[in-house]
């Protein structure tokens, strides 16, 4: 476990429980000294800055937020750009986001405090929790001269809770043998949050479908953190989104983060853009956003959080410092240590991903420097992203997060936010 100086980044970043505002962050970036103390070249971190500027000058970014910190404490904490470029709104670091998939991990968390419990086994079967998946069966491509569009054989063994949580469960966002009756159902993008269905009526009609893949034999990225934030609802007896704010967010005082936007910090949601045709166009203000005006009924534990760049570095903290934050413990260190381990090996790899060479319970793990990414980081590192275009990284060794918020769907091919760790490793000189 990682102890950190005092102040935590609690009191680093000025933030105290109830605040929401930018006046109430530093002034002032830390000091050239505050850098160097730190182990980073402040010239080097400049080149972070040129980085995301061009491509803002270029108009391929409306605008960021980026925090690097480092034994708890702010390297880097920077605004970029707009927020709302129609408007001329500067990007604030108290910007509030659209998080999409970085949403699995606080989800991953919250089965894992149950799991500390002993409510159940990872090798526990889904079916056990939720009884719709008792007799699932597994899409295989249609044979020929049938006039069925997919066959169908039963699992060669149970689908697993580790299942859902490092995604060998089958459950695609679409693609696969059954992509023709996803699609039907309405189970081929990633985005329910305007769906008019709760969560449990949402597992239900999910259950009905085929897996896209043999449990525990293929790596594949969909829907299983959503089927597990309602296992979550069944072992728990409490709705997804009252867990998280009573074990997680509530705790460690991420005052910003949560499934719906209340009407009084709508201003401070960024807009979304997209690339076409080379150019940004608006895709969604916070005038237009189901999380502001939504039905506000599903409850994604996949994909549906928002959150501010503070909010989100403190729960990643909370997983570099063991589980603990501020005096408050959500894990032990056991069992951060186990979802920061390798559990899908070559399944992550043979599935085309590039960002690290294994997957743990929540997030890519770098088990090997030099594996498949062969980009800058440390063995023990583990992060992820979102559709639209965040990324985060946790790095034990060198007792460092980095993220790394905009709002961008399509992303676009500048690879910025790919690039930002790198940038941001590359300016670390002790």
């Amino acid at each position: 476990m990682i102890m950190l100086p005092t102040p935590t980044l609690l009191l680093a970043l000025c933030l105290c429980v109830g605040s929401a505002s930018a006046a109430e962050l530093p002034p002032a970036a830390p000091s050239r000294d505050d850098i160097l103390q730190a182990g980073f070249a402040p010239e080097r971190l400049q080149r972070l800055d040129a980085a995301i500027e061009a491509e803002i000058g270029r108009q391929q970014l409306a605008g960021a937020v980026v925090l690097i910190a480092r034994d708890g404490r702010p390297v880097h904490f920077k605004a970029y750009g707009l927020a709302d470029r129609e408007n001329a709104r500067p990007m604030q670091r108290d910007a509030i986001f659209r998080i999409a998939s970085m949403s699995k991990a606080i989800t991953s968390v919250a089965a894992m405090m149950l799991y500390e419990q002993g409510l159940f086994l990872l090798k526990d079967p889904v079916a056990k929790y939720l009884p719709e998946f008792a007799k699932v069966q597994v899409a295989l491509p249609a044979q020929a001269g049938s006039a069925l569009p997919f066959a169908t054989e039963k699992p060669r063994r149970p689908l697993l809770i580790r299942d859902l949580l490092r995604h060998t469960a089958g459950m695609t966002y679409g693609a696969g043998p059954a992509a023709a009756a996803y699609q039907q159902g309405g189970f081929s993008d990633w985005y329910i949050l305007g769906n008019k269905e709760t969560l449990a009526q949402w597992v239900q009609r999910f259950a009905a479908l085929p897996l896209q893949g043999q449990p525990g034999e293929v790596w594949q990225y969909g829907y299983a953190t959503d089927v597990l934030g309602r296992l979550i609802e069944v072992v728990s007896g409490q709705p997804l989104d009252r867990f998280i704010a009573e074990r997680i967010t509530g705790p460690l005082a991420m005052v910003d983060t949560s499934f719906w936007l209340p009407p009084q910090k709508a201003h401070r949601l960024a807009n979304v853009y997209g690339i076409e045709g080379g150019r940004l166009v608006l895709k969604e203000t916070a005038a237009s956003s189901d999380f502001v005006h939504g039905p506000r009924q599903l409850l994604s534990g996949g994909a549906g959080l928002l959150s501010t760049t503070t909010d989100y570095a403190r729960f990643l903290q909370m997983l570099l410092n063991g589980g603990e934050l501020d005096g408050r413990r959500l894990l032990s260190p056991k069992t951060v240590e186990l979802m920061r381990a390798d559990h899908v090996g070559a399944l992550y790899r043979s599935s085309g991903a590039t960002d690290a060479d294994g997957f743990g319970l929540g997030f890519w793990v770098t088990s090997r420097l030099g594996g498949a990414a062969g980009e800058l980081g440390s063995e023990g590192a583990y992060g992820w992203g979102s559709a639209y275009f965040p990324q985060y990284a946790v790095d034990p060794k060198e007792r460092m997060i980095i993220v790394f918020m905009a709002q961008h769907r399509p992303a676009g091919g500048s690879n910025l936010h790919l690039r930002v760790k790198a940038l941001a490793y590359q300016a670390l000189i002790k």
